[in-house]
């Protein structure tokens, strides 16, 4: 039977990290995954080039159960940390918006490096854990080609969300078979489904981007907001998603800092002559402007020919515009994976199960989840670093 000091079960960000932690503290470490290829969700987030970091990381920007939880790891290894080990791999990088830290190139160098950072760890992809077991004095699991021994066990299988690179319920099923609670879980940073009602407006207007703030639930977004055929994206969209719950209504300002109504009537004192359109479109996009105005039934009216009360209409269907998602568009799409292992159940410190020395849990499948723009990539090298020192 095969031994190890530390069998970490997942590939992806944070099993990859965790390894390379953990052997700096001169531990035997096997990585195993039933995937063809690790790292795979880094590979195509960002566009390709890996939001690996967020210079604002702090724990206010994650939701969880227990918000203060992730507070312990994240100080420990800082975005600072990550990026000198970026820093001293040669990649180079750019800050795009908000504290959001991107490749230059590649997301795949993100991977390369940490490969190279767990040198000396065995990584054995296409490797699928059959079973885990604990005997009394550590943890067996068991794959189609024997069984492993190992003193300290890591789940990093991840959530459920983008299913066609290998998501799967794992760690879920691993964590209720040694007693541990889960929080129900749900698709987090996903787009946004609509009735016929809304999609009404939607559907024509596919592809138009405008910027946005969202506020609901205790989160307030300003961003970019998409139209979609099924409803709305961008990532304000996908930033509320995460505090939306089915049957809620969300209100939208789709021209936050101007007060629309305000600005129409000083367009008529001016023009009143130009369209109701043509003034809207002043503040929003065309194509958007023109649908607003036909679906209240202004057509090409003149602005000089409306009262201030449609005025006001106008306004607050712009700053104010009321829509109740039917749902989302679900883990297809979905970023990351709401809920999970209850952090109750969980040393902060080590991410150690407090009833099951040697069981560790890090990474999406905590119930741990972050803000749009590096805060998960972040949550996942703490979380990983925090085990690999422990285990």
């Amino acid at each position: 039977m095969e031994q190890v000091d530390l069998l970490i079960l997942g590939a992806g960000a944070a099993g990859l990290f965790c390894a390379g932690s953990a052997l700096r503290q001169g531990r035997r470490v096997l990585v195993l995954d039933h995937a063809r290829d690790p790292g795979e969700k880094i590979r195509i987030s960002g566009g390709g080039r890996c939001n690996f970091t967020n210079l604002a990381t702090a724990p206010d920007r994650f939701l969880s159960q227990n918000p203060r939880f992730a507070a312990s790891a994240l100080s420990r290894y800082s975005p600072g940390d990550f990026l000198r080990l970026v820093d001293r791999a040669g990649i180079s990088w750019h800050e795009k918006t908000q504290g959001q830290l991107f490749c230059d190139g590649k997301a795949t160098q993100i991977t390369r490096m940490l490969l190279d950072r767990m040198e000396g760890a065995e990584l054995r992809m296409q490797t699928a854990p059959q079973q885990v077991r604990h005997d009394g004095t550590g943890f067996l699991v068991d794959t189609l080609a024997g069984t492993i021994r190992a003193a300290q066990l890591v789940v990093a299988t991840g959530g459920k969300s983008i299913p066609k690179i290998g998501a799967t319920g794992l760690a879920y099923d691993i964590a209720t078979q040694f007693g541990l609670r889960l929080i129900d879980t749900r698709a987090g940073l996903v787009p946004l489904t609509f009735a016929e009602q809304e999609l009404a407006l939607c559907r024509p207007l596919a592809g138009v981007p405008v910027e946005a703030e969202i506020r609901h639930g205790g989160g307030r977004f300003r961003d970019a907001l998409l139209f979609t055929h099924r409803g709305l994206s961008g990532p304000a969209i996908l930033q509320i998603s995460s505090f939306w719950q089915p049957g809620e209504t969300l209100q939208v300002d789709l021209a936050p800092g101007r007060d629309i109504a305000a600005d129409l009537k000083a367009a008529r004192a001016q023009s009143g002559r130009i369209s109701v359109a043509s003034a809207l479109g002043r503040a929003l996009p065309a194509r958007l402007a023109a649908a607003i105005c036909e679906e209240m039934g202004l057509g090409q009216a003149r602005l000089a020919d409306q009262p201030n009360t449609r005025l006001d209409a106008i306004g607050a269907r712009v700053n104010r515009w009321q829509v109740r998602p039917v749902g989302t568009e679900g883990y297809r799409t979905a970023e990351v994976t709401l809920g999970g292992i209850d952090t109750r159940d969980l040393d902060a410190r080590t991410l150690q199960a407090r009833n099951v020395p040697g069981l560790y849990f890090i990474g999406e499948c905590v119930d741990v989840t972050g803000w749009l723009g590096g805060y998960n990539f972040q949550w996942a090298w703490a979380s990983a670093d925090a085990a690999g020192r422990a285990a």
